[in-house]
């Protein structure tokens, strides 16, 4: 990666865009170009056409996207679907038109067939339906790998796209209609103890295996993969695949998470599972040999994870307490 190069981080508000520019900045170079959504709307096509002229990014990490868990996924389809498409065509063809030299898109792992066979490889794409509950959001994420995919095949552009886990950290959203499970069960345990509620209500049977990997590590694999020379990416992301995995490489069910982060939060209390609500894909867990045989591993523990986002939670969240 060049230092002095100009880098563009959309984005760079959310969890992992905002590790992204701590990252960057450990590397010594300059402070990433950034926008809040009020200064450029990305799906905006002619404010983000008007950006780029203006000031000629060279790399640009896309991280910019409409996330959240399963309720907010099926609550709103819609706007997971036209918002994310319509970042992703916008900036990736402005890449292409003002002559960026290097462009990552952030996927997810909901790409792969909700039966995808375990741990999902990059070949797995496109191979079967999808989990209900978040295809909208996923297939825009599968039109954000192929636009890269299909600009580097016409025009010869320098554009990857890696497919990460299930996230968490720093950052995170914390609201519980539209969070993740793993802050969502932080902000639920930790209010518990607080009201003194004897128990907590975790959403489906428990049994669904999720992989997990902490925001920093995922800022340092982005920066790694960008760093590597446009040969060596070719090399192991062609002709088979057009993406790469990041991920730890060891999964835990719900019912196990639950209860590490009742032990990190220090919540004595009952956990209970509503088997009404829905579990979604049965298992999440990504291949990441790829990633491993380019030379990355992450460094973060899940419980040791935990207890920093807590901490986190903590030291930054004052949210109004829930009904127990």
């Amino acid at each position: 990666m060049k230092k002095s190069s100009p880098i563009f981080v959309a984005g760079h508000r959310g969890m992992v865009g905002a590790a992204i520019c701590r990252r960057l900045e450990q590397e010594g170079g300059s402070n990433p170009i950034t926008r809040t959504h009020a200064q450029l709307d990305l799906t905006n096509q002619a404010a983000v056409d008007a950006f780029f002229a203006a000031e000629r990014p060279e790399q640009v990490y896309l991280a910019a996207a409409k996330v959240g868990g399963i309720w907010a996924n099926n609550t709103y389809p819609a706007e997971f679907i036209y918002r994310n498409l319509m970042i992703e065509a916008n900036v990736i063809e402005a890449a292409h038109r003002h002559g960026v030299e290097r462009l990552l898109f952030l996927g997810s792992s909901c790409i792969y067939p909700r039966l995808a066979a375990q741990p999902m490889a990059e070949e797995a794409l496109l191979t079967g339906p999808l989990e209900p509950t978040n295809e909208p959001y996923a297939i825009a994420k599968i039109a954000g790998i192929k636009l890269c995919e299909s600009f580097n095949r016409q025009y010869g552009t320098d554009f990857r796209s890696v497919m990460p886990t299930n996230l968490y950290g720093p950052g995170d959203n914390f609201d519980l209609e539209n969070s993740h499970v793993v802050p969502a069960l932080l902000r639920k345990f930790h209010e518990a103890k607080e009201s003194g509620a004897t128990a907590v209500t975790v959403w489906g049977t428990g049994n669904p295996r999720r992989e997990f990997l902490h925001v920093d590590d995922m800022a340092d694999a982005c920066v790694f993969v960008m760093g590597l020379d446009g040969a060596t990416y070719r090399q192991y992301t062609q002709p088979m695949r057009s993406h790469i995995n990041v991920g730890v490489g060891e999964d835990v069910s719900i019912r196990e998470l639950a209860e590490t982060v009742r032990e990190v939060v220090g919540y004595s209390g009952e956990i209970r599972f509503d088997t009404s609500k829905p579990d979604g894909t049965p298992r999440k867990l990504l291949d990441v040999s790829l990633l491993t045989k380019l030379g990355w591993r992450p460094r973060w523990e899940l419980r040791d994870g935990l207890a920093m986002t807590y901490a986190w939670y903590l030291q930054h969240c004052d949210f109004p307490r829930s009904p127990a």
